[in-house]
């Protein structure tokens, strides 16, 4: 009897130094979840993104107009590299995601530019022998170095913009060149948006009266079919300056 009393006495010490502190002594840590390049966390699946690009193949990608992908492009550190091979000609070294068209999405990516450079991403691209470029059918999303590129760059020409559509506001974003840099384009009827890193840097409202104004103002009277069509590939730009490009995710609205 004495040594059941005792072992209780023990249990009910335990307990108490076992139980919870009060609130104002309890300190709550809060962990933080990283989530690896290249890979899409279990909240992002269940919302319906895909990855483009793993960090470790090219599965899905090739050349603009090609079956293959081309050597100008290369797996570097988990990003994919274009290696600004073709010398700044207008065509020859970009690249699409062949395996789907999207209408309506939003996507995100990660990207750094080398010192002067200039390149883009594509949406709403269309293939065919009378197409040399993703420019001639796809808006562009501008990626370029904006601080250290030779020539004086016009609005429409800068960073994070609709490339000689809408001008974007970049105040207080740009980075040097070699840095990374996040952007997200959400493209719906209902409206559009581009971001650069965690700013809203152009909107718009595709088809409307004022969308279709710019669209005919004349930048784009050798390009008839730029921007009729309302889906199509995704395509990243080669114009002769070394690109790095990781994290490509996207999501069908």
């Amino acid at each position: 009897m004495k040594k059941s009393k005792i072992a209780w006495v023990a249990l009910v010490a335990l307990a108490w130094a076992c139980s919870p502190k009060p609130a104002e002594e309890t300190e709550v840590i809060a962990e933080e979840v990283v989530i690896p390049d290249n890979s899409l966390s279990d909240e992002e699946k269940s919302e319906g993104w895909m990855l483009l690009f793993d960090g470790t193949n090219t599965d899905g990608w090739r050349a603009f107009n090609g079956d293959s992908m081309p050597p100008n492009w290369i797996i570097e550190e988990g990003a994919l590299k274009g290696l600004g091979a073709t010398g700044g000609e207008d065509f020859g070294g970009d690249i699409v995601f062949g395996p789907m068209e999207f209408e309506q999405f939003e996507m995100e990516f990660t990207w750094k530019i080398s010192p002067g450079g200039n390149s883009g991403v594509f949406y709403h691209v269309v293939e065919g022998p009378k197409y040399k470029a993703p420019y001639y059918t796809g808006p562009e999303y501008q990626v370029i170095d904006q601080i250290g590129f030779a020539q004086p760059l016009e609005a429409w020409q800068s960073i994070g913009g609709d490339y000689a559509m809408y001008e974007p506001d970049y105040e207080g974003l740009v980075k040097p060149a070699g840095e990374w840099n996040t952007s997200k384009i959400i493209f719906s009827e209902k409206g559009a948006s581009y971001w650069l890193n965690g700013k809203k840097t152009v909107e718009f409202i595709p088809y409307s009266e004022d969308w279709t104004a710019r669209r005919n103002s004349g930048k784009w009277n050798e390009f008839p079919d730029y921007k009729i069509a309302k889906k199509g590939l995704i395509a990243l730009q080669d114009h002769g300056d070394p690109v790095w490009f990781k994290n490509i995710k996207i999501r069908k609205l």
